[in-house]
């Protein structure tokens, strides 16, 4: 086995409490390892001056799924404009060596080649999709399969699926509902579950237009709150160390910050995770009746160590809304740039809007929602309990990182682009006056080492030997988007797969998934349901190892354990 040397770089590295200190990396088989007894490697590469992080983890990203194909079908115009130079197979060779770029674009919702490409070239080596529906399990992981270099994973969506929500009401044995939780996992080989907007896409269909924390549901008389409790109480006894990864009730809605942190406090102290969670943080204060909830939220997180979040920051520009959330896409039907948008269901699962949206810096509320997420970001104490996303593509296409973290540790920069904006929103916030500047070691937490920790990703996220060989090498840049826009090495289970930004190679991605132990007994429930009200077989409903495989062109699978919490 060959041994590679990452030589003299300055290695931020948070899960090991290194800072800064310049170190020698060594590359064996895919992982990192202890310095070879002899001193000889058969690679090495010179990263003096430069920074040295594990490859970037995105625990929320839409990349794949029915809504995903959706967004990039609706908005064809995006793939138009970033059509790429050559509709085939392209090589550059110049002083540095051979470049790939290959076919696949767009800017709010890249093709999946293009995702995996994009991801690799800023240094990032996994993501997640964040809302796979039971019943196009399938298709999520042909589609996330499809993306090539990076990991990924999935959270499967509960708490408005039909069955469930008939548990509830009948008041079941939780031990069946925990049962029924760990199977459909299992089933669709998901990494987490995630609940949007807890009992409201069921309810929608009822026609309420509203659900928040405590009103019953008008079929099934069950709240939120009960799902909530339900489902985090269900992931915690098996041991599944992804927290329930909530989309909370009343996204968007002025106001909304009562409804989330009565979200946070369903969870009655068990770990919880608040996505998106700008959208979530709105106050109804000033003549607009609509104001910045950012202290509020950040007071809440703080005071509640069994509460992690990720921010859903905006980016301005033209993106698409892609969510589960079909009463609240509905509702924003109208706000649709351009004019068009797709609801949809399938198998009452859970449901499906898509939306184009274009945030602008002169509208008081997309100016005021860039201000809450940045907000949010510098308010939060523990960087451990912050995930930086971008909710891509529906806050915008996570290609904005680099920008995003340019905002984070250059205040200068922020205050620049805050006089941009329209002048009521400055006025109304109180970023101007916050001081706080990510340190390079915090944005290794939230872009890597957190990421990896909420997720119980043990060999992620960090550089310790026995990690897998995931590292992004990056030049030292004043201009923090500049330098974290094109890496001058990327290395994916120790193959170099980029090179100043620019592709070298494109290997196949693993598969990050988890199975809790369950009662086989529940799947006489399972399957008396779905042969009575849906149309698949129950017989296909469950994936195996090889099929999954196979969905995801051969990549490893990647089994995270489940372990109790202490």
């Amino acid at each position: 086995m060959s041994t590679a040397r990452l030589r003299g770089g300055r290695v931020y590295d948070p899960a090991n409490g290194i800072d800064g200190e310049t170190r020698d990396l060594y590359i064996r088989d895919g992982r990192i390892v202890a310095a070879p007894a002899s001193g000889a490697v058969d690679a090495d590469y010179d990263a003096h001056g430069m920074i040295v992080m594990a490859g970037g983890i995105d625990l929320h990203s839409h990349i794949g799924g029915g809504k995903t194909n959706l967004s990039r079908l609706l908005l064809p115009e995006d793939h138009r404009d970033d059509a790429p130079r050559d509709a085939s197979y392209e090589a550059v060779q110049d002083e540095r060596g051979r470049y790939l770029r290959m076919p696949s674009c767009g800017v709010c919702t890249p093709g999946t080649l293009a995702t995996g490409y994009r991801y690799a070239e800023m240094g990032y080596t996994a993501a997640f999709e964040p809302a796979m529906i039971a019943s196009n399990a399938r298709h999520a992981h042909l589609e996330m399969g499809d993306t090539p270099i990076i990991d990924h994973g999935a959270y499967v969506m509960l708490g408005n699926d039909e069955l469930l929500l008939q548990m509830l009401a009948a008041k079941d044995d939780f031990e069946r509902v925990r049962d029924y939780v760990a199977w459909t996992m299992h089933a669709s080989r998901a990494l987490g579950v995630k609940v949007v907007n807890p009992g409201g896409i069921s309810a929608f269909k009822f026609n309420q237009r509203a659900l928040d924390v405590d009103e019953a549901h008008a079929h099934y008389g069950i709240t939120p709150r009960d799902v909530l409790r339900t489902l985090t109480r269900a992931l915690t006894e098996l041991d599944v160390p992804h927290p329930l990864h909530v989309h909370a009730s009343n996204l968007g809605v002025p106001g909304n910050l009562d409804s989330t942190i009565a979200t946070m406090d369903a969870a009655d102290g068990l770990p919880i995770h608040l996505t998106h969670i700008q959208f979530h943080s709105y106050g109804t204060e000033g003549p607009r009746k609509f104001s910045s909830g950012a202290r509020a939220i950040a007071d809440a997180v703080n005071a509640r160590p069994n509460v992690s979040i990720d921010v859903g920051q905006i980016i301005f520009g033209q993106t698409v809304t892609a969510s589960g959330d079909t009463m609240m896409q509905f509702k924003n039907a109208p706000l649709a740039r351009p004019h068009k948008w797709i609801l949809g269901d399938i198998e009452c699962d859970a449901g499906c809007g898509v939306v184009p949206f274009r945030y602008r810096e002169q509208s008081y509320v997309n100016a005021l929602q860039w201000i809450i997420g940045l907000e949010i970001f510098l308010l939060v104490s523990d960087p451990w309990r912050v995930s930086m996303t971008t909710d891509h593509p529906n806050g915008g296409p996570f290609t904005s990182y680099p920008h995003l973290i340019r905002l984070l540790m250059d205040k200068s920069f922020r205050d620049a682009q805050l006089e941009r904006l329209h002048p009521e929103a400055k006025a109304a916030s109180v970023l101007a006056g916050l001081t706080r500047e990510f340190s390079l070691d915090e944005i290794a937490i939230i872009t890597r080492a957190g990421p990896a920790r909420l997720l119980g990703l043990k060999d992620r996220g960090h550089l310790a030997p026995g990690a897998a060989a995931d590292i992004a090498v990056y030049r030292d840049d004043a201009d923090r988007e500049r330098m974290f826009t094109s890496p001058a090495y990327v290395f994916k289970d120790g193959q170099l797969v980029a090179r100043d930004g620019n592709l070298v190679s494109t290997p196949t991605g693993g598969i990050h998934c988890v199975s809790p132990a369950f009662d086989r007994s529940i799947e006489k429930t399972l399957r008396q349901y779905r042969e009575t009200n849906l149309a698949s077989n129950f017989a296909h409903a469950a994936i195996s190892d090889d099929e999954i495989r196979a969905c995801c062109r051969g990549g490893r699978l990647l089994p995270v354990a489940c372990v109790a919490r202490t």
